[in-house]
């Protein structure tokens, strides 16, 4: 069985609106690169490219987003340029976030959300096949590098909604779905603390090798 989640403070997310707003922003983009006969799809992007896509996305579903926003154990440090970033933070209804710093001060906005009640997404993006040909990098990226965005999210005592979105471009779905549970092994195996994921998917034209799309998002539990 998955680990089970404790009961955060605030807001209560729902891990399906999100996902829906990750397949409705993706399935726009592969019909706009479709009708547009475009040479390369959205397959051959890399995460941080899909990071604007998926903002937009989530903007357009409502939430409030916030681009690469400062882990809160990083806030002690004096300079806004150190310390780890997660890709995406929500908020609920478009409200903005709160800054800690402005606290109890006349920069306080009544509106902004605490760090506590936001959803803090990390975004892994891994393709089977690329413009050169099949990824050799493709399990290494997989079961090494997205593990660390678990650990990150799950040491964080301030971080209490949480989640990992992992896309994959694959030839068949059947690989997503046989990689994703050898993931998901390997993670329980080494005690981290996700549950049960919220799955979409999509179908692309084939430019480069891939087929289909499979975007999941894992929930991960505050340490």
């Amino acid at each position: 069985m998955m680990a089970n989640a404790t009961d955060p403070p605030g807001v209560r997310w729902h891990v399906a609106d999100i996902a829906d707003a990750v397949e409705a922003g993706l399935a726009r983009r592969i019909d706009l690169d479709r009708e547009a006969q475009a040479v390369h799809g959205i397959d051959v992007l890399d995460e941080v490219s899909l990071h604007p896509m998926l903002a937009d996305a989530m903007e357009t579903a409502g939430f409030g987003v916030h681009r690469e926003v400062r882990y809160p154990a990083a806030r002690p440090r004096r300079s806004r340029a150190e310390g780890r970033r997660c890709d995406l933070v929500l908020t609920p209804d478009g409200r903005p976030l709160q800054d800690p710093a402005a606290a109890a001060t006349l920069f306080d906005d009544p509106e902004a959300v605490p760090l506590e009640e936001a959803f803090w997404l990390e975004v892994k993006v891994v393709a089977q096949f690329s413009e050169r040909g099949a990824n050799p990098s493709w399990s290494n990226e997989l079961l090494g590098t997205v593990r660390k965005d678990i650990a990150k999210l799950r040491g964080d005592a301030r971080i209490f909604h949480a989640g990992l979105l992992i896309v994959l471009w694959v030839e068949r779905a059947e690989v997503a779905a046989h990689d994703f549970e050898v993931w998901q092994r390997h993670c329980l195996d080494q005690g981290l603390p996700i549950s049960a994921p919220t799955e979409r998917q999509f179908s692309l034209q084939d430019r480069v090798g891939n087929r289909h799309g499979v975007a999941r998002i894992y929930p991960v539990h505050h340490a």
